[in-house]
């Protein structure tokens, strides 16, 4: 874009959460790359460049990856990533985006928040609002592992009743096993009780959950907590109960392909 082109000074009016003041690179509207003039920008203009990255196509295709597109634009995830790192962490403007309840905006607010300020009630709060596993796993991978609330959250949510918040608990760990390199082995050790006695939970998110968690343990270094994952696996998948035979074969099949 030519340097000389007018750079917009889209300024909050109003202290509604909608027309928050972000400070985030724009010309005209359009986010551009570090280095050019920084100025105001509204959640609102935020929200409507996502949309302006939309197409049919992604859209259409949400529901046959069980996303509710209810609402949704239709902004695939690699832009939606793109997009988040242009805006760099900016908490407040994520906080905001979370609250419009919009999937895409969500998503983004993922990628946005600053995990130093996710506090344990405002984990649990996204976390209540979890209506897809797609809006769960990102802010598991992307943000909530990298809180030190982490395996806080693994034991507290691991006994809910819901099944995305239940699913979140086993995304997390998923997580942390994979993210977390300094974490010590007995740290892992004391939530395998977690998947064994959530085996029997037939819900398909909820028992990806805890296959995705126990065989990302079972990769960590060290012969400790892959021992004691093979250990656990071999145990569900002797189980009189399906859905626990179920996440016991998938670890074991993903981790003797690795042996």
């Amino acid at each position: 874009m030519n340097p000389s082109t007018r750079a917009s000074d889209l300024r909050a009016v109003t202290r509604d959460e909608t027309e928050l003041r972000f400070r985030v690179t724009a010309y005209d509207g359009v986010l551009m790359r570090a280095g050019t003039t920084c100025r105001s920008l509204t959640l609102a203009v935020v929200k409507k460049q996502l949309k302006a990255l939309a197409n049919r196509a992604t859209l259409e295709g949400m529901s046959r990856y069980g996303i509710p597109s209810k609402g949704a634009f239709g902004v695939p995830i690699g832009k939606i990533r793109a997009l988040a790192k242009q805006l760099g962490c900016q908490h407040e403007l994520a906080v905001a985006l979370w609250k419009s309840k919009q999937y895409e905006s969500r998503m983004l607010a993922c990628f946005l928040a600053d995990p130093e300020r996710m506090t344990p009630a405002l984990m649990d709060a996204w976390t209540k609002s979890f209506d897809s596993w797609a809006v769960c796993d990102t802010a598991c991978f992307h943000l909530f592992d990298r809180t030190p609330h982490a395996f806080a959250k693994v034991k507290q949510w691991s006994r809910s009743r819901d099944e995305f918040v239940k699913r979140a608990a086993f995304a997390l760990l998923a997580s942390v096993a994979l993210h977390d390199k300094a974490a010590p082995d007995r740290s892992f050790l004391s939530v395998l009780p977690l998947i064994e006695r959530s085996a029997k939970d037939e819900r398909n998110f909820v028992r990806k959950g805890m296959s995705w968690a126990l065989r990302g343990i079972g990769k960590r270094r060290g012969g400790t907590l892959r021992t004691a994952a093979l250990q656990l696996a071999s145990r569900l998948a002797a189980s009189d109960d399906a859905s626990a035979r179920w996440v016991g074969r998938d670890v074991l099949r993903d981790l003797d392909r690795r042996a």
